[in-house]
């Protein structure tokens, strides 16, 4: 009954935002929240660890680490990884533009992979490493709360380490850890003038940030209960805020690196609240939160390529998946197990990730209950709706397409609706430009983050329509806060979704539908249905963006990349011939530089369309 009200609720606020462009206030599903002091003392386990690694979990672990082949494999992976770690020096206050986040992103990795090894070995060199670097972080001036991500995982760092193997520290070094934990990490956080819209925010700031001062309120809450309660009430209310934009159906809106950072935060809070209080005040429950396991499973291609669709990353690395293996303990699912990427060479893995302390221990605890079936055709609504489209395991052509809709006001999100990339044989043929190095356009004074209609962000072939498989009107922008819903999908041997992506034309477009459809296995079918305003509509075109090499032939083109080919055929302009715009080199100096990257365009004038409905029809089909 919560899901299905949950999806009620979001299919409600899609209505809201077709209608007025813009969210409404409105209520969403909260947490269980009896925090207070009183529930705190009764409550809280009694003995440290208290977070995810527990005395119980510890025992059974030096077992499992000697029996269970994935977990054996990837505990050596992080002894190796500790062992480096030893070479190191320790880590100092260097800040990189505004942001101290990769010293805070280090210290969260060595205190997991640190602790983790001496809870297991006992061994005094490592105890006297983990020691040294609590000094060296706790002498520094602060954590950076100006930009709180910073103090958040540099808070967790020393929460845990401090709850996992405190009882063997200096009890000098525990105290200095715990006024740092107050003073650095939980008090700024209270700061009504510093950073803290994370607290009622809708991103993965909020889960970052209340992941980290749950985890140090718990550490400091037998000397201040008082503020470790409030602090634990505050994320339990707080946490919602974030954990709606998962829904209806899974979708992470920030894209599928983003889901791999927010959610980590989500089930390592998960997991500290079930150990620490017994319960997780329905946190793992939330609406649609399980199900983004699919979408995050979805995303990844034949190629290795993510979806890379808003500020996301390019590709998955080899490593084993350790967020989804705590949704694969959770839900019993082996299909979020990777069970051979566990038991690749220990010393081929490399550095791991920074979560792979806490990640071993939902890792010893999997039992199969099932093995479901990720779907061949799939769509998710929400503030950034996506489809995909999929050929399968036995699939030998690779088919692989992702579209969406969505606005740019979504949470690192770009001008990107109707946009879509394409796979076929290994090959992107039609591809999505990803993210940038942030620091890089800050450092200039470039105001990445302004998301008003003429705002800087849009100048970047990253962020605008221009550089996105869509359609522009006018040489236009899209409109910043036009939403484009997905209005159909229908599933089975020749899947088809549409999205109304008027909202993103402003006026200038009477209607703008695009379907596609997998029309066979190996095409894809892109059909824009178009009504023109006879006073506002002179030029539609449709782009394409591809680092395939191009040749121009009649009623279309042919694509030709890793000695693969593709045939993009004009079905309903013929007449209309082809442009290549190359954009390598880019545009601004500012954008992100693609080797051989260029625009493949169809330029329909107005006159072109006969009053009313109007469609044009480009087919993608493989060689």
């Amino acid at each position: 009954m919560y899901r299905k009200i949950m999806s009620l609720f979001v299919v409600g606020l899609l209505i809201t935002f077709q209608l007025r462009g813009q969210p409404e206030t409105h209520q969403i599903p909260g947490l269980q929240n009896p925090m207070t002091v009183e529930y705190l003392k009764k409550n809280l386990r009694k003995k440290s660890p208290r977070l995810i690694l527990t005395s119980d979990y510890r025992k059974d672990l030096r077992e499992k680490v000697k029996s269970i082949p994935p977990v054996e494999n990837y505990y050596a992976a992080i002894k190796l990884n500790a062992a480096k770690i030893l070479d190191e020096p320790l880590l100092q206050r260097i800040q990189i533009g505004r942001r101290l986040l990769s010293v805070s992103r280090e210290m969260l990795y060595r205190m997991g992979i640190l602790s983790m090894v001496y809870s297991i070995e006992n061994d005094e060199k490592f105890l006297r490493r983990i020691n040294d670097e609590l000094t060296a972080v706790c002498n520094f001036t602060d954590w950076n709360p100006s930009h709180y991500l910073d103090v958040a995982e540099m808070a967790l760092a020393v929460a845990l380490a401090i709850d996992w193997v405190g009882s063997d520290l200096p009890k000098s070094t525990v105290e200095i850890c715990i006024d740092n934990l107050v003073k650095k990490g939980i008090e700024p956080s209270y700061n009504e003038k510093g950073n803290v819209g994370w607290i009622n925010g809708s991103n993965n700031w909020n889960q970052v940030c209340h992941g980290g001062m749950i985890a140090a309120a718990i550490v400091v809450s037998g000397d201040y209960p008082e503020l470790a309660s409030r602090t634990l009430h505050r994320a339990l209310e707080g946490i919602p805020h974030a954990m709606a934009e998962y829904g209806p159906d899974g979708v992470y809106p920030e894209g599928s690196t983003y889901w791999d950072y927010g959610t980590s935060f989500s089930v390592l809070t998960s997991s500290m609240l079930k150990t620490a209080f017994g319960t997780d005040f329905g946190l793992a429950e939330y609406p649609a939160f399980l199900e983004s396991a699919d979408f995050r499973k979805l995303c990844t291609a034949p190629s290795g390529w993510y979806y890379n669709f808003a500020d996301c990353g390019d590709r998955r690395e080899e490593e084993a998946d350790i967020v989804l293996a705590w949704f694969a303990t959770h839900t019993g699912n082996a299909a979020y197990y990777e069970k051979e990427r566990f038991l690749q060479p220990a010393e081929s893995m490399g550095k791991l990730s920074r979560i792979a302390g806490p990640g071993l221990v939902w890792l010893s605890q999997f039992e199969s209950k099932t093995n479901s079936t990720i779907p061949l055709a799939w769509k998710g609504e929400g503030s950034n709706p996506i489809v995909i489209f999929r050929g399968g395991e036995t699939d030998s052509r690779n088919y692989y397409f992702g579209g969406k809709g969505g606005w740019g006001q979504v949470n690192h999100g770009n001008m990107d609706a109707g946009s879509f990339i394409f796979e076929l044989d290994g090959v992107r043929w039609s591809i999505d430009p990803g993210n940038q190095s942030y620091h890089e356009l800050e450092k200039t004074g470039f105001n990445l983050w302004g998301k008003c209609q003429d705002c800087e962000r849009w100048t970047l072939l990253t962020k605008n329509n221009f550089g996105h498989s869509t359609l522009s009107v006018n040489n236009s922008l899209h409109v910043v806060d036009g939403l484009a819903p997905i209005l159909d999908f229908k599933d089975g041997m020749k899947p088809q979704a549409s999205i109304d992506l008027s909202p993103a034309f402003g006026g200038k477009l009477k209607r703008a539908k695009r379907t596609f459809t997998k029309d066979s296995p190996t095409s894809l079918l892109i059909e824009d249905l178009i009504e023109i305003d006879l006073d506002s509509t002179q030029l539609i075109t449709w782009h394409m963006m591809t680092t395939a090499d191009v040749q121009i032939t009649r009623g279309g083109a042919l694509l030709t990349q890793n000695g693969k080919q593709l045939k993009l055929e004009n079905l309903s302009h013929p007449e209309i011939e082809i442009s290549i715009i190359s954009l390598d080199p880019s545009p601004l100096e500012l954008d992100r530089k693609i080797e051989g990257l260029k625009r493949i365009e169809l330029r329909f004038p107005a006159y072109v369309f006969e009053p009313g409905q109007n469609k044009i029809s480009i087919r993608l089909a493989g060689l």
